[in-house]
């Protein structure tokens, strides 16, 4: 598998990307070309453009969860692109409405348009990509200090509800060498994915973690976290997008922690 980092709030020295506080990974794994996150704007296209990617051969596009930060740029990669056979992997919770306060943070775009510009699969079940690449759907809650923290409100049914993000998922490949993570957000707790991922996929080495894990404060919660990174004997830590730099420096203290901005590139 290779993968390539798109869109990250991050970039590089010397690396003339584009940055967004948004999400986008091209992975490449055999014939398959995928799509996760589609980062804010139109500069996932920018930086594919520069990165000598072609998007228009992609086979999938992998939605983390439905907020704008990783669907919106989808509206810009249709108006470039025709895609009629992509496969699109999503929680059936991803394209509802969503809003905090007076602000619309969900997708652009409602479930009945994203089943007119490809093959939607929605599933709160895992899903196998191939061989080694899977959805994992819905994470349950298996820990203590992960809680669902309640963001904004969405729209299910005609009726505003308070919001969990049940939505969030992740991806998880299978390397020789253990799994590789691969998230959005985890607003369901990157500790829940990991565990999850361990269930779903039978495998207890976890290779590396690369995403955003919605942590900022140097609190309990992170020496917990850590404590599983540790328990779990994470080889390779790339924290990003939603963890914020007291994060990371804590991270970095006792971990092997990577780097991440638009441009970086792993082959596992």
């Amino acid at each position: 598998m290779k993968l390539k980092v798109l869109v990250d709030n991050n970039t590089y020295i010397d690396q003339y990307y584009k940055g967004e506080p948004a999400v986008s990974y091209y992975i490449e794994d055999g014939d398959q070309c995928i799509l996760f996150d589609t980062g804010y704007s139109d500069v996932l296209i920018t930086n594919a453009r520069a990165m000598d990617i072609d998007l228009g051969k992609l086979t999938h596009i992998v939605f983390s969860h439905g907020h704008n930060d990783h669907t919106r740029g989808y509206k810009f990669l249709m108006q470039r692109y025709v895609l009629p056979d992509v496969k699109i992997l999503a929680h059936p919770d991803c394209f509802k409405p969503k809003r905090d306060g007076a602000e619309d943070i969900g997708a652009p775009f409602s479930e009945g348009e994203m089943k007119k510009s490809g093959s939607l699969i929605l599933s709160e079940k895992p899903i196998r990509l191939n061989e080694n690449l899977v959805f994992l759907g819905e994470i349950p809650s298996l820990n203590d200090f992960e809680k669902r923290a309640e963001i904004g409100e969405q729209n299910s049914n005609g009726v505003w509800e308070p919001d969990q993000v049940l939505d969030d998922s992740a991806l998880v490949y299978q390397s020789a060498n253990g799994l590789f993570v691969i998230t959005g957000c985890s607003h369901s707790g990157i500790c829940n994915i990991i565990e999850y991922s361990k269930q779903v996929c039978k495998e207890k080495r976890i290779q590396g973690i690369l995403g955003g894990f919605h942590i900022f404060d140097r609190d309990v919660r992170l020496e917990k976290t850590i404590r599983c990174f540790q328990e779990n004997q994470v080889e390779n830590l790339y924290p990003c997008h939603c963890v914020s730099f007291q994060a990371k420096a804590k991270m970095n203290d006792a971990l092997n922690v990577t780097e991440v901005g638009t441009g970086l590139e792993l082959s596992l």
